[in-house]
């Protein structure tokens, strides 16, 4: 009876974090609250376990390349960069939006989607108004490329960092294993999407020789902080990579690159904790607690027994199905939710694989959870954060539109990414 009740808790808080009809860190917070109130977990558990309660190490994570990234929005780096782009396009709306889309993943692979999207929207609107463009095709992109590039690194998608710390896996790891193949996909989708939005992408000469008046310098707003941050910046970077040899988690680097570059910034803490996401940690936090209680009632066990049942011992099978079950649901609801109820049945599915295969079922997962991210609004925080930012903009884009050319992004670049694990890892 515990279990049903659980699991219908966790249902139910599904079903209405995909209708969007209530907030979600309100469904995340009540649901948490059911589990504890049923008695599916507790304190203890909630707070303490790292199998059943909140992975701090997310949280943590996700805190300090916050305050990292809301100090580096004060030097205006974002926007000198997103002009820097559309001047060296010359005005042109297709070489102006390949710049964008190559200069998002980028920093969506360094930073994460999330912050990426919540500072290079706006700049891209007020781009697009001098170029005389629909800010559609541009956020859209900028969306869907945010999503893949992210897919790269440890720090790039929020799934990622839950799929490192329940699978013990490195920034490396994610480097060697993910970013080539993102590379490539980023080779298929860029000139698609170029393609796709090609009537689109047009204005007169006149709106060219108006853009090319735009002075990137002008939009630095201090330059000694900008030194400051991306000597900081570097040196997190430096250490997400030498992680295996410094023994230092990830959130460890985070915290203290964000105390250092707080330290040196000489800002007051209401200049950067306004562009910390308060709401996605919150979120992140009930969300851990509702998994907990479905791993503290075996409510994931049995799903992993059957799935081991279902696939046997053939983990070529198990690899494909992931990835395609991943960039399903992950469209259809949320990647974030999706890959924590997911992680502890990988985790069961992975005890035993060793060699080349060892974490084969993990990459299913990431690649599957952070490519159908971009199959609807709804599948990937960031496609929240953006859609958010163009309505209050006036720029109005629908489920469907969005979904019209998200669901080819996510089809082309699954169906890439099956070949590679099969060829790679069997």
């Amino acid at each position: 009876m515990e279990m049903t009740i659980t699991i219908l808790i966790f249902a139910v808080a599904y079903i209405f974090i995909a209708l969007e009809k209530f907030s979600r860190i309100a469904i995340v917070l009540a649901g948490a609250a059911a589990m504890v109130i049923v008695g599916s977990t507790d304190a203890d558990k909630a707070f303490y376990s790292h199998e059943t309660g909140i992975d701090w190490n997310v949280i943590f994570l996700l805190l300090g390349m916050m305050i990292i990234v809301g100090i580096v929005h004060k030097t205006g780096l974002f926007e000198f960069l997103a002009v820097s782009a559309i001047k060296k396009s010359k005005g042109s709306p297709k070489s102006a939006l390949v710049y964008l889309m190559v200069l998002t993943a980028l920093a969506s692979a360094i930073l994460d989607n999330v912050t990426t999207i919540l500072l290079a929207i706006p700049m891209t609107i007020i781009v697009t108004k001098y170029l005389k463009v629909s800010a559609v095709p541009f956020i859209l992109s900028q969306v869907f490329l945010s999503n893949i590039g992210g897919a790269a690194t440890l720090v790039g998608d929020p799934p990622n960092i839950i799929i490192a710390s329940r699978a013990g896996l490195s920034f490396n790891s994610f480097l060697i294993h993910m970013a080539p193949m993102v590379v490539v996909v980023m080779i298929v989708i860029i000139p698609l999407l170029v393609f796709l939005f090609r009537k689109e992408l047009v204005n007169t000469q006149s709106d060219r020789d108006a853009v090319m008046q735009l002075e990137p310098k002008v939009f630095i707003k201090d330059s000694v902080l900008l030194k400051k941050s991306l000597a900081v910046l570097f040196m997190v970077m430096v250490a997400f990579v030498l992680h295996s040899v410094l023994h230092l988690e990830p959130a460890v680097v985070a915290l203290l690159g964000a105390g250092v570059l707080v330290a040196i910034s000489g800002l007051q803490p209401k200049d950067y904790v306004q562009d910390v996401e308060w709401a996605t940690l919150i979120f992140f936090g009930g969300l851990f607690i509702m998994v907990g209680a479905l791993v503290n009632v075996g409510a994931l066990g049995e799903f992993s027994d059957y799935l081991s049942d279902l696939f046997g011992d053939n983990t070529r099978l198990a690899t494909g199905v992931i990835l395609g079950i991943s960039a399903v649901l992950s469209g259809l609801i949320d990647n974030i939710p999706y890959v924590a109820s997911m992680s502890p049945v990988v985790a069961e599915l992975s005890a035993g694989l060793i060699g080349r295969q060892e974490h084969v079922l993990w990459w299913s997962l990431a690649f599957g959870a952070d490519f159908g991210g971009n199959a609807t609004i709804i599948g990937a925080s960031a496609n929240v954060v953006a859609i958010g930012l163009a309505h209050r903009a006036g720029i109005k884009i629908t489920f469907w539109t969005f979904a019209k050319y998200g669901l080819i992004v996510t089809a082309v670049s699954v169906a890439m990414v099956y070949p590679y694990l099969m060829y790679f890892y069997f």
